[in-house]
């Protein structure tokens, strides 16, 4: 009687066949199929994109605005001289905590949209450009395109600086971006309105070129108003000074928000699209 566990295999069994069907079997089932991925991946309204970048500084704005001046209202309406003040400045419901983050936070991701904004504008005249016979006209306009783009990237280089430097922190260096933001803002409206009207008998002129004059004689009205009340409150110490620098503030920043998103009346049905080649190699 031969107990099972002492039982050995033959030596002369051929296993090897038995493996080389199972790998085979193993290699077909593993296969992956390559996906060859072409279209549009995609695809978005620029009015959308320009609305979004629209509403994520006016809708911080006001939330700040409110709840500064419902919970935090001795803090918000506190001036270097110590008058009587009714409204707050930017600077001040966007200094303090938590309002500072939810700020932050919104001009953060309204960066990307705006970039994206400028370098759409900057194609958009250098395709009107191309219809200027003059060759004045179309050297000054391309000039004019050229600095909006980079007034535009100065703009939001100060913007950035101004909106993470508060005035609570660094008061010196807060004002001082805040300038260069107000230069950069009024030249960029100047620039852009002048472009949009060169060689207009030539070429149609920019559909929103005269809402842009508009919005250039605003703030140019309001930072006129904005330095001389700021100036009655820094060196004279007059109530209510620091309110009516506020309000031109708030005007300036209005128009400066609405300059930013008549690009939906412009090019009111462009999309942005993310489309992938139709012969991509990928290593």
């Amino acid at each position: 009687m031969v107990i099972d566990a002492q039982v050995e295999p033959s030596p002369n069994v051929d296993v090897s066949h038995d493996n080389a069907r199972t790998n085979d079997k193993c290699s077909i089932n593993r296969t992956v199929k390559t996906l060859d991925i072409q279209g549009i991946l995609w695809q978005c309204g620029l009015r959308e994109i320009c609305i979004a970048a629209l509403w994520l500084p006016l809708g911080a704005l006001i939330f700040c605005y409110v709840t500064a001046s419902v919970f935090q209202a001795d803090d918000i309406h506190e001036t270097h001289c110590r008058v009587y003040n009714v409204v707050p400045s930017i600077s001040a419901i966007t200094g303090i905590s938590p309002q500072r983050y939810v700020w932050r936070i919104c001009i953060a991701f309204h960066l990307g949209p705006r970039l994206l904004i400028g370098s759409i504008y900057y194609n958009y005249h250098k395709l009107r450009n191309l219809h200027i016979t003059e060759d004045k006209a179309r050297l000054e306009a391309t000039q004019l395109g050229e600095a909006c783009y980079w007034l535009n990237l100065v703009e939001l280089c100060a913007l950035t600086g101004v909106t993470y430097v508060s005035n609570r922190e660094n008061y010196f260096v807060h004002e001082k971006i805040f300038i260069v933001f107000m230069v950069a803002a009024l030249f960029h409206m100047l620039c852009r309105a002048r472009v949009g009207c060169i060689a207009s008998d030539a070429v149609e002129p920019v559909r929103t070129n005269k809402l842009v004059w508009i919005l250039f004689y605003v703030s140019i009205a309001a930072t006129v108003g904005l330095v001389v009340f700021f100036l009655r409150h820094r060196l004279l110490c007059r109530p209510l000074a620091f309110t009516w620098f506020s309000v031109c503030e708030y005007i300036l920043a209005t128009a400066n928000m609405a300059f930013h998103a008549i690009v939906v009346r412009d090019l009111p049905l462009h999309e942005v699209h993310v489309v992938s080649p139709p012969h991509l190699k990928t290593n």
